[in-house]
């Protein structure tokens, strides 16, 4: 090989190395760029500072435009200074980023729970039922063992019930899915009873659903009998049924007071300095019992009045605690 040669292949070699470092310059630079905007973007994000976050998550996109969490958190921050229900020229540009930004983030990761999660949330600030609902049905499809998807999507079903009465079956029965999935954890009972009492629906049709309320609390119990707030929840269900449904005979409703005050015992039994059972003790007496027996109003007004009494004396107490604890703290 002459020398000519030579010095050709040597001065090849070094435009492809110097090529190849410039080219891994210009990917470390943009990294590097798209990292520094992506934190300041963040940093201002936390300090609900919505627009100076935008401005540094459209830069970091500049430099890194396949940044899933870039995009996620630009259309939180545009879906921050939105407001629903606004029809403005501003607003719907609004919306029309947020929507943007969410859609491509989900491009990118279309398992992405939170990014479903969050475009599903943008759906429902919009009202559209059926966009929404695919979303969050999704999630329960990607991760159908975390109970907490299920509330999610109950809870949107609730928000639409009085407007759409089919969607109530809907989340009663997202509300059952969750207990079926996991039958031995006593929240799914909770928050299904929580359903029940908030209902909307004629003075009979709500007694069914107080009723109904009731069993699943009863089921709650036998799985946590030593709750002082299991029982409380089904005093305090008791405790509206003698109090709310005034066309029960008086029989009806003392019986629901008595069960009302067994229940509330029980719950002060389990725990003497749990404030709550005081407080609900109180109307008991006074606004349920003392109408029922209006002969006996003097004691149960005195009674009830010794309750709220306790409930003030434990209220106070509890503050006074939290009060130290976070001086401790400091």
């Amino acid at each position: 090989m002459s020398r000519k040669t030579q010095r050709f292949m040597f001065a090849a070699a070094a435009i492809v190395v110097i090529f190849a470092f410039t080219g891994c310059q210009d990917i470390s630079y943009s990294k590097l760029s798209a990292n520094y905007h992506f934190g300041k973007a963040n940093s201002f994000f936390r300090e609900n500072q919505y627009r100076k976050a935008i401005t540094e998550y459209e830069a970091t996109l500049k430099y890194n435009p396949n940044m899933t969490q870039a995009y996620r958190f630009l259309g939180e921050s545009y879906k921050q200074l939105y407001k629903p229900g606004v029809d403005t020229p501003l607003n719907k540009e609004l919306e029309k980023k947020t929507l943007d930004a969410l859609t491509k983030a989900l491009e990118i990761e279309p398992n992405n729970k939170d990014i479903i999660y969050s475009l599903g949330d943008m759906y429902d600030k919009l009202r559209n039922f059926d966009l929404a609902e695919k979303l969050y049905l999704r999630i329960i499809e990607l991760q159908p063992e975390n109970m907490s998807n299920y509330y999610v999507v109950a809870e949107f079903y609730k928000r639409y019930s009085a407007d759409k009465p089919e969607v109530a079956k809907k989340a009663e029965s997202m509300y059952l899915r969750r207990i079926e999935t996991d039958p031995d954890n006593p929240q799914g009972y909770a928050y299904m009873a929580s359903y029940l009492e908030q209902v909307a629906g004629g003075p009979e049709e709500l007694l069914k659903s107080f009723e109904k309320a009731g069993e699943f609390l009863q089921k709650r119990i036998s799985l946590q009998p030593d709750s002082a707030e299991a029982w409380l929840a089904l005093g305090v269900n008791q405790w509206s049924r003698s109090f709310r449904f005034q066309f029960l005979t008086v029989a009806e409703r003392m019986k629901q007071a008595q069960g009302a005050m067994a229940s509330i015992t029980k719950a002060i039994e389990l725990d003497p300095n749990y404030p709550e059972p005081y407080a609900w003790m109180g109307p008991l007496y006074k606004a349920v019992l003392a109408k029922l027996e209006p002969e006996k109003e003097a004691r149960y007004n005195a009674e009830g009045d010794r309750y709220l009494e306790r409930f003030q004396e434990l209220r106070k107490r509890a503050a006074e605690r939290k009060k130290l604890e976070e001086e401790l703290k400091k």
